[in-house]
C-alpha cells in the first residue's frame, strides 16, 4: 500500500523518520510529505493557504494512478496534518482505502486547525511550551524538547487559521482510525455520544475506529515504534 504521511504544524517529512522505515520493511511505500512553505525556516511562507497544502496531498495521490501502485492508498495525518488529510479525502474519496488521524480528529466544513496561536509576520512559529497543555507535553522529555524546537520551521497563520472547505459527502464512506494519545479511546467516545462540537464530524463517518496509544501529542517522537505499529494494524485492515 501507499501510505502518505501528513506531518502537523512545524514539522516537515523528516518528523516520520523513525517511523517510516518500519512501515517500509512490512511492504508498504511511504510518502512523507514536506508541505509548502515548510521546506526551510527561510521559505517564503507568506501567501500559504490551507487549501495549497490539501493540494499538496491531492497532488501526491493523483502521482500514484489509478490503482495506487496496486495495493491502494492511506493517508496519515498527526495533528493539524488531520485536517490536510480529510481535505483530501473530501477531495479524492474514491481513491483513498483509509484515513489514520494520529491524536485529531477530521474537522467539519468552516473548521480550523487553531486560529488562537500566537503569529509573528504571517506565520506560527512553535510556541513556547508553557502554552500547551501538560497532556500535550507527556513523554516529551528534555532531550525530545530541545530536539523538537531545534528541526521546527514556522507554520503558515492562513494554514493554521484557514477555514476547512469540503464538498463531497462520499468522504464520509472513507474509514477512519484515530489513535488517540493525549486524550484516551475513551473519552472521545463520549465526546461522540454526547454530540460534543470537536467529534461532531468524526461522528458522520460511517467506518470509524479508535485505537489507544497512551502518550503526548507527539507519538511519533515519543513512540515512535508503536505509532508505526498502530497505523500498520490500521492500514491492513483496509
Amino acid at each position: 500500500m501507499d501510505i502518505i504521511l501528513i506531518p502537523g504544524l512545524w514539522l516537515d517529512g523528516s518528523s516520520w523518520g523513525e517511523v517510516a522505515p518500519v512501515l517500509q520493511e512490512a511492504g508498504h511505500r511511504t510518502h512523507a510529505l514536506t508541505l509548502p512553505g515548510m521546506e526551510s525556516r527561510d521559505a517564503d511562507r507568506s501567501g500559504i493557504t490551507l487549501r495549497d497544502h490539501i493540494d499538496a496531498v491531492v497532488g501526491v495521490i493523483d502521482s500514484l494512478g489509478p490503482g495506487g501502485g496496486g495495493g491502494g492508498i492511506a493517508l496519515v495525518g498527526h495533528s493539524g496534518g488531520g485536517a490536510i488529510a480529510y481535505g483530501a479525502a473530501d477531495a479524492r474519496p474514491d481513491r483513498l482505502a483509509r484515513v489514520v488521524y494520529v491524536d485529531c480528529v477530521p474537522h467539519g466544513d468552516g473548521g480550523v486547525i487553531n486560529d488562537e496561536l500566537p503569529a509573528v509576520g504571517g506565520e506560527v512559529p512553535l510556541p513556547d511550551w508553557s502554552l500547551f497543555d501538560p497532556e500535550d507535553l507527556v513523554d516529551l522529555d528534555g532531550a525530545l524538547r530541545a530536539a523538537f524546537r531545534e528541526r521546527a520551521i514556522p507554520s503558515p497563520w492562513q494554514v493554521a487559521a484557514g477555514r476547512q472547505r469540503l464538498s463531497d459527502e462520499r468522504r464520509l464512506d472513507v474509514p477512519a482510525t484515530v489513535i488517540a494519545c493525549e486524550f484516551t479511546g475513551a473519552a472521545l467516545r463520549e465526546w461522540l455520544a454526547g454530540g460534543v462540537p470537536f467529534a461532531r464530524e468524526l461522528a458522520r463517518i460511517r467506518d470509524v475506529e479508535i485505537v489507544d496509544l497512551p502518550t503526548g501529542h507527539w507519538p511519533q517522537f515519543t513512540r515512535p515504534k508503536d505509532l508505526a505499529g498502530a497505523i500498520l494494524a490500521a492500514v491492513d485492515r483496509a
